[in-house]
């Protein structure tokens, strides 16, 4: 690639969207980057192999029962080995060019802020910031001079094809679906739909609980509501287009008519790749979109009435205020339950409306606000799923 020694810190390095991360450094010519720290949740067998490989400086276990057994793997290593929420959020002040904010769900949005406010470049695979607490984090990432990447691929999609191009000549964003493993399902299908099913994408290799939202496609309002937020165009001029062959990853319609698209294999590596070495580009091996194999692109549009979880996306982004952090937070426990077998796959979408309609959409601006406002939904949320449950 041709640049100074990038140091990088990866927030959730042994998830999916962080083992992607750690195999294009593998990848990567000697001397292109450092691992400055790696963050898990609690597979210390993972993280210790990472940090070793890397020559990290730091490995952070959130769980801190985890502790132990990480030190111990890492024991005359030199490498510093801490544990707890506050250790992650140490990690993410450490001084780095480059981190990956790669934690899953509202857990990763205080090591994102902490992040932000250190400055340098932040590569966002959490989602759930952007949802939770838009404002906080684009406040925090001016106030840090960070520069924020996006790393779903729908978004870098979006974000390479506006590269350079005047925000006012934008008429519409179109981010793409595969429409999950039960696009063609009818409801009664759906209802039998077991956690083993959901978590089985037919295009997409990806952790548990964003499988189970493509499923429902709640990820893809989820990514709604992030577009809304990362570029110049209203809610009304972002539209969702199922595409089951998942190589066309977003689309950019302009005012003099131009439609402009990124197309790319269905792997993760291409858009971290893309952030990893912005502003330039990574030599990656992975297979070569062929466009003469595929034969075709199709696109239509999302089922309203079999996916409910795009439309209660939206209605959270018309009502603002916390209604997007309401919307999260009953998903994830929604989610959880479904995959613990104690709620049926229809029952997450149900369960969503039920927790917004109850909790309407109050004003949460700072931290603590939208903390507070995100325990609250979960509380509400299980209640609804738990009165589910009962009832059958």
């Amino acid at each position: 690639m041709g640049l100074v020694t990038r140091s990088v810190t990866i927030l959730g390095s042994t998830g999916s969207v962080g083992r992607s991360t750690m195999a294009l450094l593998d990848a990567a010519p000697p001397g292109d980057f450092r691992v400055e720290a790696l963050v898990a949740n609690r597979d210390f067998s993972a993280l210790a192999e990472q940090a070793l490989r890397h020559r990290a400086r730091l490995a952070v276990v959130a769980d801190e029962g985890a502790y132990a057994d990480l030190k111990a793997a890492l024991a005359g290593s030199g490498i510093a080995v801490a544990a707890g929420r506050a250790a992650v959020e140490d990690a993410a002040a450490r001084p780095a060019d480059w981190t990956m904010a790669a934690i899953v769900g509202a857990a990763g949005l205080r090591s994102t802020l902490v992040a932000l406010a250190r400055g340098g470049t932040l590569a966002i695979a959490n989602k759930e910031s952007l949802v939770c607490a838009a404002e906080l984090v684009l406040a925090v990432a001016r106030q840090g001079g960070a520069t924020l990447l996006p790393v779903d691929s729908e978004h870098n999609a979006i974000f390479q094809v506006l590269d350079g191009q005047d925000p006012a000549g934008v008429e519409k964003i179109i981010l793409t679906a595969s429409g999950g493993p039960f696009r063609e399902w009818s409801r009664a299908q759906m209802a039998a739909v077991t956690p083993e099913q959901a978590v089985r994408h037919p295009v997409w290799s990806m952790g548990a609980k964003i499988s189970v939202d493509s499923a429902t496609m709640m990820n893809k309002g989820l990514e709604l509501i992030e577009a809304a937020r990362l570029f110049p165009v209203p809610e009304s001029r972002i539209e969702v287009l199922v595409h089951p062959q998942s190589a066309v990853h977003g689309l950019v319609q302009f005012r003099d008519g131009s439609l402009l698209a990124q197309l790319g294999t269905p792997d993760m590596r291409t858009p971290i790749a893309h952030a990893l070495a912005w502003p330039k580009r990574l030599q990656v091996a992975i297979p070569r979109l062929d466009l003469a194999s595929l034969g075709r692109l199709d696109f239509a549009a999302p089922d309203p009435l079999r996916f409910p979880a795009l439309r209660l996306a939206r209605e959270a982004l018309q009502a603002g205020g916390g209604a997007p952090t309401i919307l999260n937070a009953a998903n994830e426990v929604a989610v959880g339950l479904f995959l613990d077998r104690r709620l049926g796959f229809l029952d997450i979408a149900a369960v969503v409306a039920e927790t917004l309609e109850g909790l309407m959409a109050p004003r949460a601006e700072t931290l603590e606000d939208i903390l507070a406002l995100d325990q609250s939904a979960r509380h509400a949320a299980l209640g609804h799923a738990l009165g589910r449950a009962a009832v059958g």
